[in-house]
C-alpha cells in the first residue's frame, strides 16, 4: 500500500520522508511485494501532461516521491508542504548500505556496456558484503527486441534479486518495469536515471549546496549545455504554467 499518497498536480505522490520511504522499501522486500519506486521531478510533471501512459504508470507506483525543490516550492505555495526532496541519487546508496547490512542482493540494470558493472564494484567497495546478484546493459532499442527482453526478464528472474536499480532514462526506465516486473519478479525496482553512471564516475553529481538548494538543474546545464538546453530552458520552464493550472484546480 502506498505511503500518505496526495493529489500533486497532474499526479500523486508520497509524502514522506526517505527514512520513512526505506522503511516500507524493506517491509516489501520482507513480503516480497513485488512494486516499484519512481522519483518524479520537473521534467517528469511535465512530460506527464501530454505522454498519459507515463502518468498511468507513475500513479501506479509502490513508492512515488518528489526529487526536485522546484517541486517542494509548488507544494508549499498551494499550502500542502511536502516533508523531503528524496532522489534516486541519494535513496539507491542508501539502500545499498542496508542491503549490505541486512543481505539483500541487488542487480544493476542500464547504463553503456561495462558501466553498471564499474558501478557494482565500486558499490562493493563502499558496502562491504553488498551482494550483487548481476548487471546489464541492454543494447540501444532493447525495448523493440521481444527475444532481449525475454533474455533480460530470464537473467533477472533467475539473479533471485531483491533490489532491481534501473538507469535508462525516463520514460523508458518506468515502462520497462512497469511492463515487465511481473515477468522478472523481483521484489522491488527502483527508477534511477543517471545514478548508475554517477556511481560509476561516467558523470559528475552537482556540489551538495546546489543540490541542496535547487540549482542542480543549472550546474547540468554548465556541463552539458547541447543536451540539456531543450530540457531545462525549452521543456522544464513548462512547470510554471501547470503550477498555476493546478493551483486553480486543487
Amino acid at each position: 500500500m502506498p505511503l500518505n499518497r496526495m493529489r500533486f498536480m497532474n499526479t500523486y505522490v508520497d509524502n514522506v520522508t526517505e527514512e520513512e520511504a526505506v522503511r516500507h522499501i524493506e517491509e516489501c522486500v520482507k513480503n516480497r511485494t513485488i512494486g516499484f519506486v519512481v522519483t518524479p521531478n520537473v521534467d517528469q510533471i511535465v512530460m506527464m501532461e501530454k505522454n498519459l501512459y507515463f502518468r498511468e504508470i507513475c500513479d501506479n507506483a509502490e513508492l512515488s516521491v518528489v526529487d526536485g525543490h522546484p517541486l517542494l516550492w509548488i507544494a508549499k505555495w498551494y499550502k500542502r508542504p511536502i516533508k523531503e526532496k528524496i532522489c534516486g541519487s541519494d535513496l539507491m546508496p542508501h539502500l545499498c548500505k542496508i542491503a549490505a547490512e541486512k543481505g539483500y542482493k541487488v542487480f544493476l540494470l542500464g547504463a553503456a556496456e561495462g558501466i553498471a558493472a564499474k558501478a557494482a564494484d565500486i558499490l562493493v567497495e563502499q558496502n562491504p558484503g553488498l551482494k550483487i546478484a548481476g548487471t546489464y546493459s541492454p543494447p540501444f532499442g532493447f525495448e523493440k527486441d521481444e527475444k532481449e527482453l525475454e533474455k533480460i526478464n530470464t537473467i533477472l528472474k533467475e539473479s533471485e534479486a531483491d533490489l532491481l536499480f534501473v538507469g535508462m532514462g525516463a520514460p523508458k526506465q518506468s515502462v520497462f518495469i512497469y511492463e515487465n516486473m511481473h515477468k522478472y519478479q523481483i521484489p522491488m525496482s527502483f527508477c534511477v536515471g543517471a545514478t548508475i553512471d554517477f556511481i560509476a564516475g561516467e558523470q559528475k553529481r552537482a556540489p551538495r549546496w546546489m543540490t541542496d538548494h535547487g540549482m542542480e538543474w543549472l550546474y547540468r546545464l554548465f556541463k552539458e549545455p547541447k543536451r540539456m538546453f531543450k530540457r531545462y530552458i525549452i521543456n522544464d520552464t513548462k512547470i510554471i504554467r501547470l503550477a498555476w493550472k493546478y493551483r486553480k484546480a486543487s
